[in-house]
């Protein structure tokens, strides 16, 4: 025994009445208890383990799936609640009938049926419960409940009015997820905060607790288990299961492939990659402008003119950085992607070679951000897809709006696996309309980092202009008419190709710390970054 030491208690049931121990009332000395009526006064935090009241009734009410139509918007089916509890919800039935449904036992007592408190009207339990949205627990004799499994299992979001219960396995289980918390004071605000959870939300919901259930509660078996996997990330932190891996679902799961332990290093730089056809002058000032970015390691140009040579590397700017020209056998756009053996550094800066406009303090910025999220697309011009009603059917959508689901790859930084996946594992049809249509090929990018990682990328400082200044228009790709068309169909073939609509929609934004406030120039690292 040894005092306790390293002895691990289950105790599912708290004390008997009229106490109701929180612990069992044995001397523990230095033993863990998993318990399942543990409060934040008596729960020792990071050495007990938190259970659910297990409720071997629980599986009668078990669903296999989401899809079902709910009756009621919200139930409680608690026995012998709190009066106080017990009024406020009957102030809400009687105001929302239609939508609460109350119960208790009924005059012949048996724990699998319940009558509706005032018609009397009796209900198969806890069957019942899937019929509900939202499951209210309460408060009881005990903190744990046996209704809180008995609602998972039916797939009934949890309602928890409880003050002060550490919810089961709380922590590793994300509760917030799946699980609206209203404090016992503010039980009058019940309806205006369902009310207010939309209907994809609920959704979002019913999976993930669809999916914690059947992964930790659905059996004594399950509950024991987790417990024992929870000590063993104790005792082996390095091969823990991390967040991601309890919580998300297995769809939610990043399937990164880059692995960084810490930010990437800086000192191993980037290297720039420019596509151009015939804009050399361009070319030349864009290389001029890259050479002044400290980061700089290397310049790639991409010449994808078949029908004329590039300027000899005598005539290129004469600049501190190497500078390789690397003439292509055809004129696709996917060539940007292609992983040159030239290209050394993990970071690649793809840019065009009319995006001339960019400060060095700007390019340099990006780089740093990309070095904390290497996995990701980090750069400058953002944009967003939309699902048009009329059309059923995505839109490609460039407006400057506060949300963002891509960033094009004419300016941004992208970690060399990236093209070497475009190159290799991008689905054939995908490449082959981009490179017939001459188009696109940013998008498809997104589409590709967005489906392996389940992120959305990084635009970073406030700059959305990103006209060439020296260019014309009919010079531009972007100004066809029937570009902004031709970009939606893009963005449904590569649905249709991907099997699903990867891109991730987020509203942020990267800036560097103070660059607007009036600070001395001297106390800010990054000064020239352009407003738009």
């Amino acid at each position: 025994w040894r005092n306790g030491e390293n002895h691990l208690i289950f105790n599912m049931v708290s004390g008997s009445s009229p106490d109701f121990s929180r612990f069992v009332e044995l001397h523990l000395g230095n033993a863990m208890v998993a318990g399942a009526d543990l409060d934040t006064y008596t729960f020792r935090e990071k050495f007990d383990i938190s259970l659910p009241a297990f409720s071997p009734v629980a599986k009668l009410g078990e669903v296999d799936n989401t899809f079902r139509d709910r009756s009621w918007l919200v139930t409680s089916s608690q026995l012998n609640i709190d009066p106080y509890f017990l009024s406020e919800m009957q102030k809400f039935s009687y105001q929302y009938h239609d939508s609460v449904l109350i119960l208790d036992s009924c005059h012949i007592h048996n724990y699998t049926q319940r009558c509706e408190i005032d018609s009397g009207q009796k209900y198969a339990y806890p069957q019942v419960l899937r019929d509900s949205i939202f499951c209210i627990i309460f408060r009881g004799e005990r903190m744990g409940q046996f209704v809180l499994l008995e609602a998972m299992a039916a797939n009934c979001i949890p309602v928890i009015v409880i003050d002060g219960h550490v919810m089961p396995f709380n922590n590793v289980i994300d509760w917030k997820r799946f699980s609206v918390f209203i404090m016992e004071d503010h039980l009058n605000t019940l309806m205006d905060v369902l009310h207010n959870i939309s209907d994809k939300r609920i959704r979002q919901m019913q999976n993930v607790l669809l999916f914690i259930y059947k992964s930790y509660f659905s059996s004594m078996e399950q509950i024991a288990l987790t417990t024992l996997d929870i000590i063993q990330d104790r005792v082996y932190p390095h091969l823990a299961r991390t967040y991601d891996e309890i919580n998300l679902l297995p769809k939610e799961i990043s399937k990164n492939p880059l692995f960084y332990p810490m930010t990437a290093p800086k000192s191993h730089g980037f290297t720039a990659v420019i596509l151009t056809y015939d804009r050399v002058e361009s070319l030349f000032i864009l290389i001029e402008r890259l050479s002044k970015v400290p980061s700089l390691m290397k310049v790639v140009v991409v010449w994808n003119n078949q029908k004329k040579n590039p300027p000899p590397l005598a005539d290129f700017p004469k600049v501190a950085k190497p500078i390789n020209v690397i003439k292509t056998k055809a004129n696709k756009l996917s060539n940007r992607f292609y992983p040159f053996r030239e290209i050394e550094t993990e970071a690649i800066l793809h840019i065009d070679d009319d995006i001339v406009m960019l400060t060095s303090d700007e390019v340099e910025f990006a780089y740093e951000v990309w070095r904390e999220f290497p996995d990701r697309i980090v750069g400058f011009p953002s944009r967003t897809h939309i699902w048009d009603n009329v059309t059923n059917a995505w839109k490609y959508e460039s407006e400057w709006t506060n949300a963002i689901s891509m960033v094009l790859t004419g300016a941004a930084f992208l970690h060399k696996y990236w093209s070497y996946l475009y190159t290799t594992d991008l689905p054939a049809d995908v490449k082959d309309w981009v490179d017939e249509h001459m188009n696109c090929e940013d998008i498809a990018m997104n589409f590709l980092v967005a489906n392996m990682t389940n992120k959305p990328p990084i635009k970073v400082t406030p700059r959305k202009k990103f006209k060439c200044p020296e260019c014309t228009n009919n010079e531009m790709l972007s100004a066809d008419l029937g570009h902004m068309v031709e970009r939606s169909q893009c963005i449904n073939k590569f649905v249709r190709a991907f099997g699903r609509m990867p891109l991730k929609t987020v509203e942020f934004r990267a800036d560097p710390v103070l660059f607007k406030d009036p600070f001395p120039e001297k106390l800010k690292r990054f000064n020239d970054i352009g407003s738009l």
